[in-house]
C-alpha cells in the first residue's frame, strides 16, 4: 500500500528537501576538472552532520559511503574513490535522514505526522560534465534532465504511474537514447524506499492512480547506448552492459490537489 502523507508531513519533508538541495549545491561548487570522489564524500559527511542529519545510503545493503559517485558507464551506486576526473560524466546521488524533532515546533502537532514516525528520508541526484565531453554526451545529459522535468509536470491527481513512465520514455526514445528499465524511482518517507516503484517506462493509463498525499522520487536513468545493465566489479554499482555512457537526475515530489510540488528545490 502506498503511504499517504498529511499536509504537515509534506511541509516537514519539504524543509528537509530544501536542506538536501542546499547541500547538493555546495557539493556542486567543487565539481570541476580534477575533482575526486573521496574529497566530495568527506565534504558531504561534514555538511550532513552540520545540518543535523544522517547519511541515508551508508550501510544500506553494506554500501560504504554517504554519497553515490557514479562515473561514465556507472548508472548508480558508484563508490567515491581517489580518481581525479577529467573528460568524464559524473552522477551524484545523495540521501539524508532527518530526525523528526529537528522540525517539530509548537505549531506542529506530532500526532499529525503518523507516517514519519521518528524521522524521514530525502533523496536527489544530478549529473555533471567534467572537462571537455563529446557533444552527443552533452545532449544525453540535457535530455535526461528534461525528461525528469516532463515526468514531474505529468504528475498530478488522477493520472497513473504508467502515464509518468510513458511520458519519460517517449521523450527519451524520440531523442534516440534509452531509459534504463531495471532500475527505477520509489516512494519515500519514514523508509528510504517505500511503495511504489516509479518506472521510467510504461503504458498510458496503467498502474496505480496518483492521489493527493503521495510522496515519491522520479529518477530517469538514461543510456546513450543499450538499456541493459550489469553489476559493477565493486559489488555495489550498476553499469550499462555495453559500457555506454549514462546520465541520472532525481527529484523528490509530493502530489497535491493542484498538481505536484518538488520537495528538493
Amino acid at each position: 500500500m502506498i503511504p499517504i502523507k498529511t499536509k504537515e508531513e509534506i511541509q516537514i519533508m519539504k524543509m528537509g528537501g530544501k536542506i538536501l538541495k542546499d547541500i547538493m549545491d555546495e557539493l556542486e561548487k567543487d565539481v570541476c576538472v580534477g575533482v575526486r570522489g573521496d574529497y566530495l564524500e568527506k565534504k558531504a559527511q561534514s555538511l550532513i552532520n552540520k545540518a543535523g542529519g544522517k547519511c541515508s545510503f551508508k550501510g544500506q545493503d553494506g554500501f560504504p559511503s554517504c554519497l553515490c559517485f557514479s562515473i561514465n558507464e556507472e548508472i548508480v551506486h558508484g563508490i567515491p574513490n581517489k580518481t581525479a576526473l577529467n573528460g568524464d560524466v559524473l552522477s551524484l546521488d545523495l540521501g539524508i535522514f532527518f530526525p523528526l524533532n529537528k522540525f517539530i515546533s509548537n505549531k506542529i502537532d506530532e500526532k499529525k505526522c503518523p507516517n514519519l514516525k521518528n524521522g524521514f528520508h530525502t533523496d536527489m541526484a544530478r549529473t555533471f560534465l567534467i572537462g571537455e565531453v563529446d557533444l552527443e554526451i552533452q545532449r544525453l545529459v540535457r535530455v535526461t534532465k528534461k525528461s525528469l522535468k516532463r515526468g514531474i509536470k505529468k504528475a498530478r491527481p488522477g493520472v497513473t504511474f504508467g502515464d509518468i513512465g510513458e511520458t519519460i520514455e517517449r521523450y527519451v526514445v524520440k531523442q534516440n537514447f534509452n531509459v534504463v528499465r531495471e532500475l527505477c524511482g520509489h516512494g519515500i518517507g519514514a523508509k528510504l524506499h517505500e511503495e511504489p516503484d516509479v518506472l521510467n517506462f510504461g503504458e498510458r493509463h496503467s498502474g496505480e492512480v496518483l492521489k493527493e498525499g503521495m510522496v515519491f522520487c522520479i529518477e530517469p536513468m538514461v543510456s546513450i547506448g543499450d538499456h541493459r545493465i550489469k553489476k559493477g566489479k565493486d559489488g555495489h554499482s550498476y553499469i550499462t552492459k555495453d559500457n555506454s555512457i549514462c546520465a541520472h537526475f532525481e527529484h523528490m515530489i509530493a502530489i497535491t490537489k493542484q498538481g505536484s510540488i518538488t520537495l528538493t528545490e
